[in-house]
């Protein structure tokens, strides 16, 4: 047992077994690990703000870019044609044809 008496007067085993040690690093590895806001959690917020923030920039650019349709689209005429080209809508007295070119060489 003269091994217990000198592991009991080593410092650092003192210091292990400190009351205010073993609840300290009993509440680290509660709020690293177990709790309900855990470093994990934390982790994986951080990324989704990241995420959010980047769509957020992309969702600034297409507003940007449909102001500035919108802006264009003032002019009737040029509503007209956008309507005409990109939904395909048409006069009551005419006809539309859509006519698709084949880009395969033979």
């Amino acid at each position: 047992m003269e091994w217990w008496s000198n592991l009991k007067k080593n410092k650092i085993v003192k210091l292990a077994f400190n009351s205010y040690v073993v609840i300290l690093t009993f509440f680290v590895v509660w709020m690293l690990f177990f709790d309900e806001n855990n470093y994990l959690n934390h982790l994986q917020f951080d990324s989704e703000i990241r995420e959010l923030k980047n769509s957020i920039e992309v969702y600034k650019t297409k507003i940007a870019e449909d102001e500035a349709m919108i802006k264009r689209l003032q002019d009737s005429m040029q509503l007209e044609r956008f309507a005409r080209e990109k939904y395909l809508m048409k006069k009551e007295n005419e006809d539309v044809f859509i006519i698709e070119i084949d880009t395969i060489k033979k």
